[in-house]
């Protein structure tokens, strides 16, 4: 098995022609005739998972995130993302990723099916399949009953396994209809606006953000960049088993990035 097979399969099911145009997925790290027996998933290729792969003998890092998202200088062991980029390559470990192409294809609907919602449409629509159906950045659903935001922190922290929200608004008010939007979503709040929804949930919500969205009358949950997008492992390491049994694959632990303390 070669990085070459493994990129066509996740390129054909993951287009990154789907991928906004600010965006960098694809393979960033390795040739494509490099040999893969063991790959390993993560969220995003930090220092810690890096240095996990190379204990384990990883030939394939597989991330959403991908490692360069801005132009790079310089690739040496004293700079930074360079000094990543040189591990990776000096034990000879492909890295690939996928991220708004998955987001859109996969991500948004993992998301609806944790949180049940039902009645979906797209959040902010971005584009059109082949066949017509239309897609985009994150998901606007009813929650299987209506319930106060207080409720509903819990019913997502439970969801997606988080020790804690962050809640921009009144935790009394009822919630029924509510956006989605797995990541950085703290732009959301017009498009959410414009659907009608009581409540957006997403992550990197920022103090101006969160009062502006209150004002005009929308509730805003901050779930945590990571919070979400962490089922990303457990999808993409089940799919990587499901389509090369010759693989061995190894899923990163759900590591939460930060504590409230």
């Amino acid at each position: 098995m070669t990085v070459r097979e493994i990129v066509h399969n996740l390129a054909e099911k993951y287009p990154p022609r789907l991928a906004l145009a600010w965006d960098n997925p694809g393979l960033q790290v390795g040739g494509m005739d490099w040999p893969v027996r063991k790959v390993y998933v993560a969220l995003e290729a930090t220092d810690a998972v890096i240095r996990e792969c190379i204990a384990w003998g990883a030939d394939l890092l597989v991330t959403h995130h991908p490692l360069l998202m801005s132009g790079i200088k310089k690739v040496n062991s004293e700079e930074f993302p360079g000094c990543k980029l040189l591990l990776l390559a000096e034990h000879k470990i492909a890295h690939y990723a996928m991220h708004t192409n998955y987001d859109v294809t996969e991500m948004s609907a993992l998301a609806i099916s944790a949180l049940g919602l039902k009645e979906t449409q797209v959040l902010e629509p971005i584009g059109f399949y082949e066949d017509g159906t239309e897609y985009g950045v994150g998901f606007v659903g009813l929650l299987p009953e209506a319930m106060t935001a207080e409720t509903c922190c819990d019913y997502v922290k439970k969801a997606f396994e988080l020790p804690a929200v962050r809640l921009f608004g009144d935790a009394k008010k009822s919630v029924r209809k509510v956006a989605v939007c797995p990541g950085s979503g703290k732009g959301m709040a017009a498009p959410a606006l414009a659907a009608g929804v009581d409540l957006l949930v997403t992550g990197d919500i920022g103090h101006h953000d969160g009062l502006d969205a209150v004002d005009q009358g929308l509730l805003m949950m901050d779930a945590g960049h990571y919070g979400i997008e962490h089922i990303f492992i457990g999808q993409m390491g089940d799919y990587l088993r499901g389509e090369f049994s010759e693989l061995t694959v190894r899923q990163a632990e759900i590591r939460h990035p930060f504590a409230v303390l």
